[in-house]
């Protein structure tokens, strides 16, 4: 395994991708957000069109300049849902190439980086949907369900030069952007009666399971899917 070098992480401007940040900077990992925004929590933080094939080519190669690269996390998504038999193309079109193909086209871009390191991490942020028929949801599902088999792909593909891949798969988790839904009664009742630890996750939590990917001596670990969901998704 390379000595420590940068840590990318896309959407890492706010939700669960600051968390990850965050919680990786705080590890002591010099990261860089890569997102629309150009803004990160801490850390270095790029403007870039992640489901753009150029411009992630463009940004990993500025940032390989300040010293290698052998972690990258994709967890830049978008969630659209609505009535499967009037659900917009071009809206299946928009999840899809957000949370599917600028998975593959990150990849792509860290590959050659990561290589030169002598290998790395790539972790993927999924969802515990992957496995599940949730109504109104089909497009969500099916991006998560692409990126857990891309990580498959993946860690057999690059295993001969040193590079690992982990599927990280959160079920409900409290964000800024989700708090006020799920701190309502309704809401918070159904998840306690569903979830079986009786909370939903927080994104602090998810930010300590990446760090321990990409710190941890667990390099033998490539290829799966890590179910952070309290065990609701194997709940019956």
């Amino acid at each position: 395994m390379p000595e420590a070098g940068q840590i990318v992480v896309t959407g890492g401007s706010r939700g669960i991708g600051a968390a990850i940040v965050s919680q990786l900077h705080d590890a002591g990992h010099a990261v860089v957000s890569l997102s629309r925004s150009g803004q990160a929590p801490v850390g270095t933080a790029l403007a870039c069109d992640v489901s753009d094939a150029k411009a992630l080519a463009t940004a990993f190669a500025e940032i390989a300049e300040a010293g290698p690269i052998t972690g990258f996390v994709a967890n830049a998504g978008l969630h659209l849902k609505g009535p499967t038999k009037s659900f917009a193309a071009a809206d299946y079109d928009q999840v899809l190439d957000l949370n599917a193909k600028a998975v593959f086209l990150g990849a792509q871009a860290a590959y050659p980086h990561l290589k030169a390191a002598g290998g790395g991490r790539i972790v993927t942020l999924g969802s515990f949907f992957d496995r599940l028929g949730v109504p109104q949801n089909l497009a969500y599902c099916a991006s998560k369900a692409a990126v857990a088999a891309m990580v498959r792909c993946l860690a057999v593909e690059w295993a001969a030069d040193g590079i690992t891949a982990v599927n990280v798969a959160p079920g409900y988790i409290e964000t800024d952007l989700n708090k006020d839904w799920l701190a309502k009664p309704k809401v918070r009742a159904w998840l306690e009666s569903r979830i079986p630890v009786g909370r939903a996750g927080r994104a602090e939590e998810v930010g300590e399971l990446v760090t321990l990917l990409m710190t941890g001596e667990l390099r033998f670990l490539t290829g799966e899917t890590i179910y952070l969901d309290g065990a609701q998704g194997v709940n019956h």
